[in-house]
């Protein structure tokens, strides 16, 4: 990117990169052992030559029967913003962290996936007695940190204070520096963006084309197939699909595919039941089946209306990657970080509100020739776009070499 600085916010260690030594060890907290983004970070470890002590929760979301090839220390169960219940598996997780102490004295750095494991690693790196690096990585900006409350305050105080030790922040969208860590949080200090991309082995693990194509098996009168892959997750956004679908009967069929997070569940399956073009198709493995779901789509869905105020609107989502490898493009919200993606790269279609008009307005307009040009288009990208590689080995770098670039967001 350009306008890159150096900062001297890591200390460099000498002797790290002799071969006669002992491989270094990375000591890294997850807050879901299952989750597609610990996997490829473990994996990311392993692959650069170090050895690697994982502390993880699970939160039984996607992916549940996943067990990682590598050893890891499971620290419990949690779930998705009941922080009290998170604070006692929090404290519960001490003991099992400790009883590791010989492997953290070994750290040549931390990784902390969010803010519980943060404070775990910092209690780890005082117990481990060692200076070595703490990577803060963020995914999402949870409500909880955005509020106006007690709460809020509380729990942003609590981060700026684990920030002023963190040597390093890991984020998955610009957006999350431009609008949080920088003007709320008044972190100024090193930072790298690592996107939501495929994994680097993804073609290998799935055996997935990028030209897949139109499915076979497409024996229904729809002239359109959108898909929501993932976390299915906001009422107002799934609101939305189901006016869509009532109104587009006949044209366009909506699949869902994954997991039910922040929605009505009885409206959801009355809305099932009621309309012919709204299918759910279970749950899914991520990336094994990422191949089979995007054969069967015309439009990966990109609008997130949960927490349209911050984090939906910050974030860049993992479809959206998962979508341009494959040649699908995503239906995206105007004035959004992943509807900015998707109008500079030319991924998709953006809309601003009312999002039902303008949508109903589309899918009633657009030719085949207009879709196929932009599908086409995507397909010319370079993979790197979308599958992790470059990236991935430049973070590892930066904590190598004890240096670090901030980036301009």
């Amino acid at each position: 990117m350009s306008g890159v600085t150096i900062s001297p916010c890591f200390t460099t260690r000498s002797g790290m990169h002799n071969p006669a030594k002992q491989k270094p060890m990375a000591v890294f907290f997850a807050p879901d052992i299952s989750d597609v983004s610990t996997i490829k970070r473990a994996e990311t470890f392993l692959a650069h030559g170090y050895q690697l002590l994982v502390f993880g929760f699970r939160r039984n979301n996607y992916n549940r029967d996943f067990e990682p090839s590598w050893p890891y220390t499971p620290l419990g169960h949690t779930q998705d913003r009941r922080y009290g219940h998170r604070l006692a598996a929090l404290l519960a997780a001490i003991p099992r962290v400790f009883a590791k102490r010989a492997g953290l004295k070994r750290a040549a750095f931390f990784y902390a996936r969010n803010i519980d494991q943060l404070l775990l690693a910092l209690l780890a790196r005082l117990i481990g007695r060692k200076s070595a690096r703490i990577v803060y990585e963020v995914l999402d900006i949870q409500p909880a940190f955005v509020g106006t409350g007690w709460q809020a305050r509380l729990l942003r105080w609590i981060e700026r204070l684990a920030l002023r030790q963190t040597d390093l922040l890991v984020v998955s969208s610009p957006g999350f520096l431009r609008h949080y860590f920088q003007p709320v949080q008044g972190y100024h200090d090193a930072w790298f963006l690592l996107e939501n991309k495929l994994p680097e082995n993804f073609a290998a693990v799935a055996g997935a084309s990028r030209e897949l194509g139109r499915g076979d098996g497409r024996h229904h009168p729809y002239r359109w197939v959108v898909g929501y892959c993932g976390l299915i997750r906001g009422q107002a956004t799934l609101d939305l699909i189901i006016r869509l679908a009532e109104r587009l009967q006949g044209l366009v069929l909506f699949k869902f595919r994954g997991i039910l997070t922040t929605v009505d569940p009885k409206s959801f399956s009355d809305a099932l039941t009621r309309l012919d073009n709204l299918v759910y198709e279970g749950d899914y493995v991520n990336p094994r089946d990422l191949a089979d779901i995007y054969t069967d789509l015309d439009f990966a869905w990109a609008i997130d209306l949960e927490h349209s105020t911050h984090n939906s609107r910050w974030l860049l989502p993992c479809r959206f990657y998962e979508a341009g490898y494959f040649g699908i493009p995503c239906l995206a919200a105007d004035g959004f970080e992943v509807g900015r993606m998707v109008e500079q790269r030319q991924l998709g279609w953006n809309f601003a509100a009312p999002y039902e008009e303008e949508l109903v307005k589309f899918f009633l307009t657009l030719t085949q020739a207009e879709y196929d040009e932009t599908r086409n288009r995507l397909l010319t990208l370079p993979d790197s776009d979308f599958v992790a590689g470059e990236d991935t080995a430049e973070l590892i770098r930066m904590i190598d070499r004890g240096a670090a670039s901030p980036q301009q967001a």
